[in-house]
């Protein structure tokens, strides 16, 4: 499977904004291998202004170490303590 820093490595000499297609021909043109490949041509075809968005669009995830349970429960946890320090300002 691709990963977020794959795609990142082989589209690192792409000028933004891109197309899927020159997405696609800039990994083919930098010896992307074929799962890196495979998740790009499954880009929906609009332009990109940045490889991170070529990345997420790719639905490939940023930080895999995070398995399904801990994204759920982050996403549950309350999120009071995020500003908790300004409450006395």
């Amino acid at each position: 499977m691709a990963s977020y820093s794959d795609v990142l490595e082989y589209l690192s000499a792409l000028d933004y904004p891109a197309g899927k297609d020159d997405v696609i021909r800039e990994a083919e043109r930098e010896g992307a291998p074929p799962d890196v490949l495979r998740a790009l041509r499954a880009l929906p075809p609009v332009d990109y202004a940045n490889g991170v968005q070529v990345a997420r669009s790719a639905g490939i995830d940023a930080a895999p170490e995070v398995d399904r349970s801990q994204r759920a429960a982050q996403a549950r946890d309350d999120h009071t303590r995020v500003s908790q320090h300004l409450r006395g300002i």
